[in-house]
């Protein structure tokens, strides 16, 4: 074991030892260098993985697995299931996996949930009906649970508010790649075509295709969590990735803006702030319209392009330009949301263009140009959104506990979304799938006003602590041990 921390549960003292060297501007370069090299590539390639192995199923849909172990499946009603199963159990273990990863050293963790889902992804290949495939859903939603609400939290150990959105831009983006990536791996396993061709319901591939697409993507995540056990530096204060000087440096930028509740710590009392804080329900309104947006495209994109009058296999390459260009939008806009210090606008207006590319569907039923236009609309105001929300909760939280409890909790909230998403797009409302859209769609302007309000909210209140207690100096420390995020000097990202 590579820390020398102490793992408890306990409240946490008034303020923590800050150290009083400032680093220079060299030293800080060298530092955020250094951690971009070897933060960045693990956690972004875990991601990748990770939204591979939750989304692959919308791939194996048109490469046998409905006819292969659920009869045909001629409504469409067990493929929803067996897609919603996943977010059933990473709602359920959200908040309560997050809270605990506090205890733990970091690479152990995320080595941990990468090996676990990657087991359960590979074993999905080895399914043979309705039950089995069932199970090896929810055994990946359990084990991602652990892994995407603490890495925002993770990435708040080491990056300032001014760098951390686009860490996080750059890391959920590896979403957007999944999405490219899936689409290609099933198309060359599709054309390698590893067994006899199915014959039913005009399917196109071998009846093993599905099963080799799960293969592929579910190993590579147990040899990645393996690296990162050994690879992913722990805590500012505990890791030996850091010289002692590095370590200085790292902890004086960690107590910029806020600084509470260091080491394996739990303050409980941020965990009750959290969960009575409205603005992280908020925001989970905002992650609810978004995710059923990103659920349905991740489940049923390929099946969409398909009603576009495209064959299967064509279906699998049309999905890789707008994951591509949405990858694009969202590092553009994390990158400027760091630059103006303000993401609230730039939540606001990818919820719209996803709005808007929702409309298009609706009400341009027969020119697919303009519907697959409408695709990449869909694709970078849905990302773009998600990741951004990501960053901006991932500093207004004010302290660790409760980051991880709030992040969590929006998070649960909005994968209520993705539930409902996966149950939106029934074989029978094919090919228009208008209940799909227009639902999807109302959602995602309901999420564009929500983000107005928050950053109406957070503003106002920024306004009125400067008010009464004067303007803070920039990224001098604070001290939010006691009341997180609610300290007078503690200033929000609008």
């Amino acid at each position: 074991m590579n820390d020398e921390e102490k793992y408890t549960i306990e409240k946490v003292p008034d303020s923590s030892p800050v150290p009083e060297a400032t680093a220079t501007p060299e030293e800080e370069k060298r530092l955020v260098r250094k951690l971009d090299r070897r933060i960045l590539p693990l956690t972004c390639l875990l991601y990748l993985f990770a939204f591979l192995d939750r989304s692959n199923i919308g791939n194996a849909r048109l490469q046998g697995l409905p006819q292969e172990i659920l009869g045909g499946d001629p409504t469409g009603l067990l493929f929803q299931w067996i897609t919603s199963s996943f977010y059933f159990s990473y709602i359920l273990c959200q908040v309560p996996a997050t809270v605990l990863s506090k205890l733990f050293p970091p690479s152990y963790w995320m080595a941990g949930t990468a090996i676990g889902w990657g087991i359960c992804s590979t074993l999905s290949a080895a399914t043979f009906n309705f039950a089995g495939i069932i199970c090896a859903r929810v055994g990946i939603g359990i084990f991602e649970a652990g892994f995407g609400p603490a890495i925002p939290l993770y990435f708040s150990f080491f990056y300032t508010k001014e760098e951390l959105g686009l860490r996080m831009g750059y890391w959920f983006g590896f979403a957007a790649v999944a999405g490219a990536f899936g689409g290609l791996i099933a198309f060359g396993v599709q054309n390698l075509d590893f067994g006899p061709p199915l014959q039913t319901h005009g399917a196109i591939g071998g009846e093993s295709d599905w099963k080799i697409l799960f293969l592929l993507e579910g190993i590579p995540a147990i040899i990645l969590g393996i690296v990162t056990l050994f690879a992913l530096p722990n805590r500012p204060e505990s890791t030996r990735f850091f010289t002692e000087r590095e370590r200085e440096v790292a902890l004086e930028r960690g107590s910029r803006g806020g600084k509470a509740d260091t080491g394996a710590v739990v303050n409980k009392s941020h965990i009750f702030a959290a969960l009575s804080d409205w603005r992280v329900y908020a925001g989970g309104v905002i992650y609810f319209g978004v995710n059923c947006a990103l659920a349905s495209i991740s489940a049923f994109l390929p099946t969409i392009i398909t009603t576009f009058g495209y064959t299967n296999a064509l279906a699998q390459i049309l999905t890789v330009p707008p994951y591509v260009v949405a990858a694009i939008v969202l590092c553009t806009t994390a990158y400027y949301t760091d630059r103006l210090q303000s993401r609230g606008l730039a939540v606001a207006g990818a919820c719209f263009v996803g709005t808007i590319g929702y409309l298009i569907v609706v009400l341009v039923p027969h020119n697919m140009h303009a519907r697959y236009f409408a695709v990449f609309c869909i694709t970078s105001g849905t990302y773009t959104a998600i990741g951004v929300t990501i960053a901006w909760f991932a500093h207004n939280l004010g302290s660790e506990t409760k980051k991880a409890t709030g992040i969590p909790v929006f998070m649960s909230i909005g994968q209520c979304g993705s539930v409902l998403g996966t149950h939106l797009y029934p074989t029978s409302d094919g090919p228009r799938y208008i209940t799909g859209f227009a639902t999807t769609c109302g959602l995602e302007a309901l999420a564009t006003i929500c983000a107005i309000a928050l950053y109406i909210s957070y503003k106002q209140d920024n306004a009125k602590r400067d008010r009464l207690y004067g303007r803070p100096e920039p990224n001098a420390p604070v001290n939010t041990s006691e009341l997180a995020d609610k300290a007078p000097n503690f200033r929000y990202i609008a």
